[in-house]
């Protein structure tokens, strides 16, 4: 048997999160056989199985820490541990040995089972104790009267157990169970409805959150941001979109806003390459990135994850369309390749997905720039001749790094993206 150390799954990755066990102590499992996920700062793992054996030990339980470079299971070699001896026929002392200790075995066979059924039974008694949700001063009380937690009613949300329920656990007459005090149980839940009674729910902040969380507390405090909202009118947009739809679809691809917007983007980066660029750490020099990947915030299941598309700038519109397409499901799997998620160089949240209009986003270190897209709306708007018509309004909010760009830069960028979004015919002349 061998210990499975976790090996780096990522550059400057120490520790993820185990999601999910897919085996279970004393599987037999084939090589190369998913075991376990486990999600790290950047994207869902799985952790395949070295070798072909059984799994003797499983050291952390589903949302533990795991740590890189420790055990993480334990595997015996290909075909486990096997037990060998011989009978000799011709030898009568050995068979009379073997029968006059048959009766002692099998007694001790019955304690041994019988030992092993009361741990198991205290087993689950501790397990429904863990599980039992309760504060710790009625923890403290229930062991006070040598209780079992795991065998009160809760009355509380999610059925916590509180002092109430202990106290009525103890009024109970002899042989009387909590089944049959469910109905004085309800009334007192009843009763207790519009108090200040309930309990908090703490939930640890851990994975994904919990980078989320100290990246943009870092990038909110170190990075000076500069807002700049603005209208684009996407009302030619959505109009080429619904002719060139049908013929994507026809090639197997889903034609979104989203590849005219990021095409568009790149576009304009081509005349003002700064908002493409990286400052150093000690805010000395700017680097100039060489090409345009443009990563887009998803909301998934597993947190906050930013995947970008590579060179969106040699890209046609249906090789961004699938590319979209591909990453934004693996995100909202939490299964996005380390590839997809590193050397971005600019940003787009797409907030109007959810309802929302303008917003101030927090740049996504370390680029210096990104850009909330709002909710289209049919808005009124005065034509070239004084007349009220009906046009697609998309708000933009952008948040820029104020050590590098200024208001003027992020304005006239914003207008060069917003002249190709609003006639988008204009980016035939400069499609390479």
């Amino acid at each position: 048997m061998s210990d499975f150390i976790l090996p780096d799954i990522g550059e400057g990755i120490v520790e993820c999160e185990v999601v999910k066990w897919l085996v279970s102590e004393g599987d037999i499992i084939e090589e190369d056989q998913p075991v376990v996920e486990v999600m790290t700062d950047k994207a869902l793992v799985e952790i395949p199985a070295p070798h072909k054996g059984q799994i003797k030990r499983l050291y952390y339980k589903e949302g533990d820490i795991a740590k890189v470079h420790a055990p993480l299971f334990e595997l015996s070699e290909e075909g486990g541990e096997q037990e060998h001896g011989t009978i000799n026929d011709t030898d009568d002392s050995t068979s009379e040995k073997a029968t006059a200790s048959s009766t002692p075995a099998s007694q001790k066979a019955d304690t041994k089972k019988q030992a092993s059924d009361s741990a198991n039974s205290d087993e689950t008694t501790r397990a429904a104790e863990i599980k039992t949700p309760a504060s710790p001063s009625v923890r403290r009380l229930v062991r006070e009267y040598d209780l079992s937690l795991g065998h009160i009613s809760g009355s509380g949300r999610d059925g916590r157990v509180l002092k109430e329920d202990v106290l009525a656990h103890l009024k109970q007459p002899e042989g009387q169970t909590d089944e049959s005090a469910g109905a004085q149980s309800g009334n007192l839940l009843a009763k207790r409805s519009g108090t200040t009674d309930q309990q908090v729910r703490v939930e640890p902040i851990k994975g994904m959150k919990a980078v989320m969380a100290k990246r943009m507390v870092a990038a909110a405090s170190s990075i000076p941001h500069f807002i700049f909202s603005e209208d684009i009118d996407v009302t030619e947009l959505l109009a080429l979109r619904a002719q060139l739809k049908p013929l994507a679809e026809a090639s197997g691809s889903r034609l979104t806003l989203m590849p005219f917007i990021m095409k568009a983007m790149a576009l304009a980066i081509r005349d003002y390459p700064i908002l493409n660029s990286r400052v150093n750490d000690e805010v000395t020099e700017i680097h100039y990135q060489p090409q345009c990947n443009i990563g887009m915030a998803v909301d998934s299941k597993a947190g906050l994850m930013v995947p970008n598309i590579k060179g969106v700038e040699h890209l046609s519109l249906l090789e961004i369309a699938n590319e979209v397409a591909r990453l934004t499901e693996a995100a909202r799997e939490g299964r996005v390749a380390q590839d997809d998620l590193k050397g971005g160089t600019i940003t787009i949240s797409n907030i109007g997905a959810l309802g929302g209009t303008y917003a101030s986003p927090i740049i996504n270190a370390p680029e210096v720039a990104i850009v909330a897209l709002g909710r289209t709306q049919t808005l009124p708007r005065f034509d070239q001749a004084g007349n009220v018509t009906a046009r697609s309004i998309m708000p933009v909010s952008w948040a820029g790094d104020h050590r590098i760009i200024d208001g003027g830069t992020i304005a006239r960028f914003s207008n060069c993206w917003k002249g190709y979004l609003e006639s988008p015919q204009s980016m035939l002349l400069h499609l390479g």
